[in-house]
């Protein structure tokens, strides 16, 4: 009789602990599952004839108010195919090279529409497509600007530029060829095994575009101003892009800075009430 209550009292015991080891995985599961929490970037235009001297270069006026350092130089380039089948799929993949740094930047970014200020149905979303708490690997960024906002999700590698000053970058088969081998596992295989890197594999260099970045600050947050001299529609002049911005991890903070800065350049003449699309501009100008 006593063997029989053993069993009974180890089956019970057992049960016990595979029901609560249960609870734990499916908590585990549940917190690795869970929504990314993104920051918030801000990101206005302003208008190059009005914020820039005949240089090109910020006004007296415009540095003065931000408190603008010297400038920071960038080569930046992007990678898609000529059909731009990367970002009709809300991918892009930038190659940059700053002129201070000893290597090269390729990030690669996911981005999600944000209907009607519904940033927890973007994030939602994006966690259904295998973007969760747990990808510490990603960033998330809610990307603010005049008018809409964009979900964007982005990872960066880094390769080494020994041989290469300033922003140079490489021949454009060879930063192809970085961008492929540092391709993450999302991106490899968005839409199905293989996806992403075979049309990696395909795409060519959109840009290069020479960028010239300015840190300053607005009512205590660090602030970039940064001039994009991109090839007009045409192809035969440029269209610079101005644009000014700063990044908080607070949501409150992002929406309080940023109505003060619209007030503030706004009241200077120097505002530009449109979005910025500076990328989608290079991917289908270059």
């Amino acid at each position: 009789m006593k063997s029989v209550w053993k069993k009974a009292a180890a089956a019970v015991l057992a049960g016990g602990l595979i029901a609560t080891i249960g609870m734990q995985s499916g908590e585990r599961a549940q917190a690795a599952s869970s929504v990314m929490v993104p920051g918030y970037e801000v990101k206005l235009l302003l208008s190059p004839a009005a914020a820039l001297g005949s240089d090109g270069k910020p006004s007296p006026a415009l540095a003065s108010a931000f408190g603008l350092g010297s400038a920071q130089s960038i080569g930046v380039e992007y990678f898609d195919t000529g059909s731009l089948d990367l970002n009709s799929k809300g991918w892009d993949v930038r190659f940059r090279k700053k002129a201070d740094k000893s290597n090269f930047e390729i990030s690669y970014k996911k981005r999600y529409p944000i209907v009607n200020g519904n940033i927890n149905a973007a994030l939602e979303q994006a966690r259904l497509e295998g973007f969760t708490s747990s990808d510490d690997n990603y960033e998330a960024e809610i990307d603010w600007n005049y008018s809409k906002q964009t979900l964007s999700i982005s990872t960066e590698k880094k390769k080494s530029a020994s041989g290469y000053s300033g922003t140079a970058l490489p021949a454009e088969s060879k930063a192809l060829g970085m961008a492929v081998d540092e391709i993450p596992g999302k991106l490899e295989n968005w839409s199905a095994s293989g996806w992403g890197k075979g049309k990696l594999s395909a795409a060519r260099a959109h840009g290069p575009v020479a960028v010239s970045k300015y840190t300053g600050a607005f009512d205590g947050l660090e602030t970039d101003l940064e001039i994009w001299p991109i090839r007009s529609a045409s192809g035969t002049g440029t269209e610079t892009i101005v644009e000014v911005s700063f990044k908080t991890d607070d949501a409150g903070e992002a929406a309080a800075e940023r109505d003060k800065l619209i007030a503030f350049v706004q009241g200077k003449g120097w505002l530009v009430p449109q979005d910025s699309l500076k990328t989608q501009l290079i991917l289908e100008r270059y």
